[in-house]
């Protein structure tokens, strides 16, 4: 059978206090008072019934916990009687003042205010109803510090309580917050790293279905054309590897990810380069005096023209050339890749999830985009990226 500690411990404490009560109703009785030069006039001899009074108004210091103010009323009908009788001077006994503590410390301020009504009210009718007289307002006055040290005592440890309480729900709060902060980022980071594995993978083997495709077609009547594709096959596939890896190596826990520079707009003239081989006639242009550009932007610039090239090497259709335009303006970045291929025919198959991927890393560093057939025929991606001054 468990035991409750709480109410084990009020019990023990109310049988200590029941103790050291008979043991000083005893001993400064009458004759200690006569001894000390106190009047004695109407107080009555230390007697069992003055005793079991005496006990009667410790025992409910059991129920400090679970009831204080009830406890606090039970233990002041015995307390004031003993003072009524003439048993003593009518000062709060050390029952008295346990109860007007638990009272305070673990009632909020009405009841704790009631509680120290009841004190004052118990001692003023068992200093004034009972024959024993004190002779100095002086006694009164410290009594009546007492209990009120005893009160502010139990107050104050409440409200150190419920200050810690406090303190505690705003930790928990603020780590609720962080949990929710770092789940945030995390599911951030997986979208990026996804989007980045989509815009890899989409392009190259894109390009290499391309270069797969005419393999096949000149493999019977021109087995050196389609060695040279097979050789471009697997260049693609190590490129696609050599990226994916480092992709993900920023997910292994195990050991440090091998991470090589991000691809940018350097690297705009070997993906030109690549997208002819692959069978996509596709010229650079320039445009501007070229300046250095924020990280981020770089990255975006070099998948957007990926990708665009990519849906151009998918969608154009054979005899379809495109060109890729950088042109770097005041305060601006532009950027647009254009083929002459299907054009408007081709824009349902031509709005994948890359072109979603791309809106989202334009929208992320303020640019605008624009997605669509071209008036004179084929089909346009276009960017905007706005630079700082210096940028």
């Amino acid at each position: 059978m468990r035991i409750d500690r709480t109410r084990f411990h009020d019990t023990v404490l109310a049988g200590v206090v029941a103790a050291a009560s008979v043991a000083l109703f005893i001993l400064y009785g009458p004759d200690h008072l006569q001894a000390e030069g106190l009047p004695v006039e109407g107080v009555r001899d230390s007697d069992a019934f003055g005793a079991a009074l005496v006990v009667l108004a410790c025992l409910p210091v059991a129920l400090r916990r679970r009831w204080p103010l009830t406890a606090l009323c039970l233990g002041a009908v015995p307390e004031a009687l003993l003072g009524v009788l003439g048993y003593g001077t009518g000062s709060s006994s050390l029952a008295g003042l346990v109860l007007l503590y638990s009272v305070a410390a673990h009632r909020g301020l009405a009841v704790a205010l009631g509680g120290l009504t009841v004190s004052l009210m118990t001692y003023t009718v068992g200093a004034t109803a009972g024959p024993a007289r004190t002779t100095s307002w002086s006694e009164h006055v410290v009594v009546a510090m007492v209990l009120l040290a005893a009160w502010g005592a139990g107050r104050s440890l409440r409200l150190r309580r419920a200050y810690l309480e406090e303190l505690r729900d705003r930790a928990d709060r603020l780590e609720r917050a962080h949990a929710a902060d770092t789940r945030a980022a995390r599911a951030e980071e997986r979208s990026r790293i996804a989007r980045e594995l989509h815009d890899v993978v989409a392009h190259h083997v894109s390009v290499m279905t391309v270069q797969a495709a005419a393999a096949r077609r000149v493999l019977a009547s021109d087995p050196d054309l389609a060695r040279e594709a097979l050789s471009a096959i697997e260049h693609t596939g190590r490129l696609a590897m050599t990226e994916m890896r480092n992709i993900v190596g920023v997910l292994r826990t195990d050991a440090r990810a091998e991470l090589g520079p991000q691809p940018g707009m350097q690297d705009l003239p070997l993906l030109v380069e690549q997208m002819r081989e692959a069978g996509l006639p596709t010229r650079l242009l320039v445009e501007g005096e070229p300046r250095p550009v924020p990280a981020g932007v770089d990255l975006a610039v070099y998948r957007l023209v990926q990708e665009g090239l990519t849906n151009s090497l998918r969608h154009a259709g054979s005899g379809a050339e495109a060109v890729v335009t950088v042109r770097h303006e005041p305060g601006e970045l532009d950027v647009e890749v254009a083929d002459d291929g299907v054009g408007a025919a081709g824009l349902p198959t031509r709005t994948g999830h890359g072109l979603v991927g791309i809106r989202e890393r334009v929208a992320l560093y303020g640019g605008i985009l624009s997605i669509g057939p071209l008036p004179g025929g084929g089909f346009g991606v276009r960017a905007r990226f706005p630079l700082k001054d210096g940028q």
